[in-house]
Formats: C-alpha cells, structure tokens, sequence
C-alpha cells in the first residue's frame, strides 16, 4: 500500500532542542491519503472511529513529551483496547513502511515520544485493567494503561503495594520501557528488579511472552534474558501490552525525617556512610540549599535552608529503632542537625509531596522560564566528588540549577531553569548538562540513571558503553526491527535523515 506526503508537520518545541529547518524536512510529515484513505480507512476499522485521530491539536499533544525537544506530531493517532488492535495495527505499519511510536502518559524527560519521521501514534491508555493479582506469590498482572497510583489504589486492602516512584504517575508499563526508578530504589529496586515477565507486540505484529505465556517466576536460568533485554528499550524493539510485575508487602511501620548540614560535603557523606554501614534505609533523598529554598516557598515550608537529607525507614517498630539509631549517630558525626520527624501518614505525605514537586518548585524561582532535568548516576563513593564540583560548576556558570536526587544509589539531578529566549544562557546550559555527564563517564558511571536516552544523549550512550557495545545493540535493533519503523532515532543513531534533526547532544 503506498502513501504519499504532503505538508510539512508542525514544530512546537523550544530552541534548546533545536527547531527543523526546511532542509531536515525528509521526516516528520503528515500523511496525504488516496482518495479511499486506504490505510487510514484500514486502521479505523480495526479500532472504530472514536479511537483514532488525524487532528493537528491531538497530534501536536503526542508529538512532545516533558523535555525541551522540539515537537515532532505523528500523523495519526490510534487508541488500540486490546493486544490483538494492537498486532493487526503494527503488521499493518510493517507492511506498508509506516514508523511506529508507543505513547503511555507524555511524562518522558528526553523526547521519546517525538514522531522525527511521522507514523502511527498508538496511545496504550485505553488498555487500562488490572489482571492476575496474587497475593500468595507477590505478583500482579497490569495493561499498559494502568499508572503507579492507581495500581496501589487498588492494591490498598490486599497488603501489598508497588514501590517503584519516579515522581510522576506514570503508566507501569512506560516505566518498564524506560527503565524507571526513583526515591524507593535505594531498597526495593528499579523496574529492572521488579519486571517479572512482559508481553510484546513485535514490530512485525508477532505476539512475544519474554519470560514464556503467563509465567512468573521469580528467578530463572533458561536461556537469554528477554525481559531484561526490553526493559528499558525506550518502544524501540517493540510494544510493551502487559507487564507482570513483583510487588512487596507493606511495611509494619514507616517513619520519615529530616536532617540538615553544614555543607554539601557533610551530607553527601553521611549518605554514603548510611550505605556502608548496611542500614536497610527506604529512601534517602538529598536537596542542596538553593533547592530547599525553592521547597519551602512554593510548599509554605520552614526546613533551614541548607544542604539537606529526607530519609524514610521501613521495617518493624524494634527493627526501625537499631535503624534510626544508628542513621542519627552517622549524620550527627557529621554535622547534621537534629531528626525533624514525620510519623504519622499526613506528615509523611506532606514530606514527600514537598520532594516530589521540587521540580515545580524550582520553576517557581524563575517564572515564565523552562525547565531541563539533568540525570546521571555515580557510585557512591564518587558522589562527594561530583556534587561538589558539580555545585562550583553551576556557580561559575552563574547557572540556575537546583540539585535533588535518589542519593541512595548514586542519582542525582540539576533541575537546570532558563529563559529559552536567552542565547546565551541556553548555550551556558548545554555547555554545562555535557560537562556534567562527562563527568559523571569519567568517575565511572552512567549519563542517565533514569530518565533514558532518547533524543538528547545518544552520542553520550556511544561514549559509555563503546564501540562494541553500540554494534551489538544495532544488531539487536536490526534483528527485530530490521525496517526501523519501531520509534524510530531514539537510542540509537541510524539513519542519517534523522541525523539532520540532531539535537543538543547529537
């Protein structure tokens, strides 16, 4: 089936992204049908008229996601109900060369969901039930549409919960494609460690069970490990229909504090002297002055405005006196100040909400400008070193850029706030997020410990994992999805048109 293009799509997307220029124009337009409208008249009939969309509003919402990357529409968009829409649909793009870009909640951080050479949108929120919850052996059943909070909504009166929290209400099944974590990782893991088993559209339209139909073990040493290979594959080897993931059960009792310090230093520290003194800590979260500043105007807070550490403790009521014990006789050695605590469940609320909208509270300091998260990830031995230099850096670079991140495991981030309209600075920014991750590479870590690849880092991902490392993967990519119809430019670098479109990093 053949189809034309016509106009061009629309870019809505800031200049730190880069906007398309006339000559990067070979990808990202709308399809100009036959008079029959063959192909879209074949996807309409397999999901109904009420979910699908040709208008530039509902194209322009799934063309960009929460970063700074330029708007790139697809040409259509499709609200598939079951695994079977979702096959017949991605054969059909198979078939007639048509790029296919899974879209969940929107809430990515480095353009995943931008459609660079146009196609098929497929929204997986109308797949939204939750199947197989057991709570024997630990495991629930969900459809990509289903998000973290609702997932423990309906979890409440069974005992058990999710923990994984990157913040944001996400889809569980875009968290399993991108690999999330958050404030919980430092003791239950990332989506990594708790994915089970996924089902998988392949590009082709072919059903996959990577863990085998309807299984969920908790450990196993047969054969590869598919799961693990789509874990984090950003939609680009195929589309994640339904995840199988562990769950925990609840625990006995759970107690938050806050501790603030004299420096950077002090509480980086004690972080790390937490960890290796093998406290079972739930979270520990660090947020420097410049970000408690922001958290206490835009919460109505009254934290000191210093470095400052959020801890949360999970366990029994015994088991958590040894642990807050021992974390108090840590920070205290370094300089903290005394626990400020959260014991009840409002206060906990409360506490955490406020760590959760540091990102709102940092584009608080600066109405009327953007935001940029920066996401990288050291051991934790390196994690002084870094956020040290990294806080002198923002200074130099008369930068604003309040630093929050999931120190427990070497994450942090540089909420980086800047006027778009400002050259300058928008150059100063850049300049400054490539050092970061660069640094991050030199003491051994990862350019991104959460929030992915994408668009923006795909020239860091070559310098991380090296020569060999980019070839197997390209090799991967090109066994499943040999026409690269499947989110096509994210990852991976391939085809040289979308080269053009190069953003910040590329």
């Amino acid at each position: 089936m053949k189809l034309a293009v016509g106009r061009k799509a629309a870019s809505c997307g800031g200049p730190i992204r880069g906007s398309p220029g006339t000559e990067n124009m070979k990808a990202g337009y709308i399809f100009m049908y036959s008079a029959e409208n063959t192909f879209i008249d074949a996807l309409r009939a397999v999901v109904g008229e009420s979910n699908i969309s040709t208008t530039m509003a509902v194209r322009e919402h799934h063309g960009r996601d929460e970063s700074l990357h330029s708007c790139w529409p697809p040409d259509v968009v499709v609200w598939p109900q079951d695994v079977e829409q979702v096959s017949k649909m991605a054969a059909m793009c198979s078939t007639n060369n048509v790029p296919i870009i899974p879209f969940g909640t929107g809430t990515g951080l480095e353009g995943g969901v931008s459609a660079i050479r146009g196609g098929v949108c497929f929204n997986m929120t109308r797949m939204d039930r939750i199947l197989n919850l057991n709570t024997d052996d630990f495991f629930v059943t969900v459809e990509p549409g289903v998000t973290r909070k609702s997932l423990n909504s309906y979890l409440r009166d069974s005992g058990l919960w999710f923990p994984v929290d990157p913040g944001a209400d996400a889809s569980l099944c875009g968290m399993a494609a991108t690999s999330a974590s958050g404030t919980n990782a430092v003791r239950y893991g990332t989506m990594q460690d708790n994915v089970i088993n996924l089902e998988v559209v392949l590009p082709d339209g072919r059903i996959l069970n990577t863990a085998g139909k309807d299984r969920r073990f908790r450990k196993t040493a047969a054969g590869y490990n598919l799961t693990s290979l789509f874990v984090g594959s950003e939609g680009t080897l195929g589309i994640i229909t339904k995840a199988t993931l562990g769950l925990h059960g609840i625990p006995e009792a759970v107690v938050s504090a806050v501790c603030a310090f004299p420096s950077v230093q002090a509480a980086v520290d004690s972080t790390v002297q937490i960890l290796q003194c093998g406290v079972p800590i739930a979270r520990i979260e660090f947020l420097d002055d410049v970000m408690i500043d922001a958290c206490n105007k835009f919460n109505g807070l009254s934290y000191t405005v210093l470095p400052t550490l959020f801890l949360e403790f999970h366990g029994t009521e015994k088991g958590l006196e040894e642990q807050v014990q021992r974390t108090e006789e840590i920070t205290q050695l370094n300089g903290g100040s005394d626990f400020t605590w959260a014991k009840d469940q409002e206060q906990r609320n409360k506490l955490w909400a406020a760590r959760h909208n540091a990102w709102y509270a940092a584009l608080a300091l600066r109405p009327g400008c953007r935001g940029y998260a920066t996401d990288v990830c050291v051991p934790i031995s390196k994690l002084p070193e870094i956020i040290v230099a990294t806080k002198k850096d923002l200074m130099e670079s008369n930068l604003t850029g309040p630093i929050a991140g999931h120190v427990g495991d070497g994450n942090f981030h540089c909420i980086m706030v800047l006027d778009l309209g400002d050259k300058d600075e928008v150059r100063r920014v850049k300049e400054f997020t490539d050092r970061l991750a660069r640094k991050a590479l030199a003491l051994d870590g990862t350019c991104t410990g959460e929030h992915g690849i994408g668009l923006g880092k795909r020239k860091l991902l070559e310098e991380e994992v090296g020569e060999v490392g980019i070839a197997v993967m390209k090799q991967i990519k090109a066994t499943l999805d040999p026409k690269n119809l499947m989110n096509p430019g994210k990852v991976l670098s391939l085809d040289p048109s979308i080269e053009l479109l190069s953003l910040t990093r590329s």
